[in-house]
């Protein structure tokens, strides 16, 4: 849900969570909400985790090429002084974080700023991908995006991985992964 100028809290910070499997939109919706904050001049800060380097080094990007210039941090703890003097603050793949960036995000919205995150709610198992749990309880605004599950057509939740890789995080894209939906989606051996 986007969050209109009537419904934006007055004089306080929030998180906006955008969850979803691999290729349901959330990038293409995290770059959407940036854009319009700074077409709405406000002060926007943008990181992903030096990890993803799929389509670019310094930049977040869709898998249908928006892109955004973004900061790349190792550690989420580097969050806070590079967002110092933002009003919103985005954080793309934020799965790829540890459990800190829930507290930092929290503090970051405690402060004020409009805090927006996008990332995987769950990994090629079906499992809750932490952080994603815990900052879905703490967020004022919450989108689950939908992919079209490549199988039978139906809206798709899950991410399907194709490559024999017992290891939790795989960085990829459609080389790895595919998006399916419930029935279609099955657990690698």
């Amino acid at each position: 849900m986007e969050v209109t100028q009537q419904q934006a809290p007055q004089n306080v910070g929030w998180i906006e969570v955008v969850a979803g499997c691999m290729f349901s939109g959330k990038t293409e919706e995290l770059i959407r909400r940036l854009r319009r904050a700074q077409i709405a001049r406000q002060k926007v800060v943008i990181f992903k985790p030096r990890i993803d380097n799929r389509y670019s080094a310094n930049q977040i990007v869709s898998h249908n090429t928006q892109s955004l210039e973004s900061i790349v941090i190792d550690k989420a703890d580097e969050i806070p002084a590079l967002a110092k003097d933002a009003q919103v603050v985005g954080i793309d793949e934020v799965q790829f974080f540890d459990m800190s960036v829930v507290a930092i995000c929290n503090k970051l919205a405690d402060d004020g700023k409009r805090v927006i995150v996008a990332g995987l709610d769950q990994d090629y198992k079906g499992i809750p991908f932490e952080p994603m749990p815990q900052l879905l309880s703490v967020a004022e605004y919450i989108t689950k995006t939908l992919a079209i599950c490549v199988v039978c057509g139906n809206p798709a939740d899950r991410t399907q991985r194709k490559i024999a890789n017992a290891d939790r995080v795989v960085v990829g894209a459609a080389d790895s992964y595919e998006a399916r939906c419930r029935k279609c989606h099955y657990i690698p051996e």
